[in-house]
């Protein structure tokens, strides 16, 4: 049977440079599941990796859409098992690498089936939002599913609004519908999650931060300022940002609020992979250990 390496982590932790080098030795290609480096006008604040830093891997899922083409969870299962079909013909092992757990989820277990929710609740959450602010339903998501709100990114409106909707349509926890039974794939899942000691993790996101302001991601905003309404754009490393170009706050108010929102992010990313039970734990220099636990070899 193929393999499907996972390399799992939170943001800034190691995964591209740790993903290149297995890459390298195992001669496979990495499949990023990100949920933000796969749109190419964000290319600073997604950190998405530069073709030097790819080290002539093929890479796939970076700069492959655009943000006037969303693409969700089942859009990317969808697209991401017919590539991995392809790649398997020529590779026994393709490397998944990315912190976006539900992309990672819907690929090595299927997603989960939720119940149909009426449209007019959805449009009196949207207009709850509009009215109210996201931090009100934050806490209605917390006090009616207090295990999804644990890690979800309740920073998103459009995943905070979606499990309210399932919640206040069918009286129980959105997290109740998560999907019990794996759906079977023609190929294992070795699944991986890298982790540092939390004050190098935070310094190493507070760092990047740095950097990609830096390398022009206030620049990179303003650019995008016309599309700030799309759900690509409803993310950490952007929406921060609009205010400040909206005069709401001043330079160092948004850069607190950029290196803040990334801790918490990977907060919520750590929090996510160690709830989910079949993740093995290393760190990104374990190298040799992480592919003979694997039952890998280069």
């Amino acid at each position: 049977m193929k393999t499907l390496l996972v390399i799992a982590g939170p943001t800034a932790v190691g995964k591209t440079d740790l993903c290149v080098r297995l890459a390298t030795r195992l001669d496979t290609a990495v499949v990023s599941a990100d949920s933000r480096q796969l749109y190419r006008e964000l290319t600073i604040g997604t950190a998405k990796p530069s073709p030097a830093e790819m080290n002539g891997v093929p890479h796939y899922f970076i700069d492959s859409h655009s943000i006037t083409d969303p693409v969700n969870a089942g859009r990317y299962e969808r697209e991401c098992l017919t590539l991995l079909e392809q790649l398997f013909q020529e590779k026994d092992v393709v490397i998944l690498s990315g912190g976006t757990g539900l992309y990672i989820q819907a690929v090595c277990f299927g997603l989960d089936d939720m119940p149909v929710v009426d449209p007019t609740l959805r449009e009196q959450l949207v207009q709850r939002l509009q009215t109210e602010g996201l931090q009100k339903l934050q806490q209605e998501l917390r006090q009616l599913d207090p295990v999804y709100a644990q890690t979800a990114d309740l920073l998103n409106p459009i995943r905070v609004t979606r499990a309210l909707e399932v919640c206040l349509s069918t009286g129980q926890p959105y997290s109740s519908f998560r999907r019990q039974q794996p759906v079977e794939r023609s190929f294992q899942a070795q699944l991986i999650a890298l982790e540092l000691p939390r004050d190098e993790l935070y310094a190493r996101i507070d760092a990047r931060m740095d950097r990609m302001l830096a390398n022009g991601l206030i620049e990179e905003a303003r650019s995008l300022n016309v599309y700030r309404d799309l759900s690509a754009l409803k993310t950490v490393g952007y929406q921060e940002i609009f205010p400040y170009l909206d005069g709401d706050y001043d330079y160092a108010e948004m850069v607190r609020l950029l290196k803040r929102n990334s801790r918490r992010y990977a907060k919520r990313q750590l929090t996510w992979f160690r709830n989910q039970a079949a993740f093995r734990w290393y760190s990104p220099q374990q190298d040799d250990t992480i592919l003979a636990d694997s039952g890998l070899t280069s």
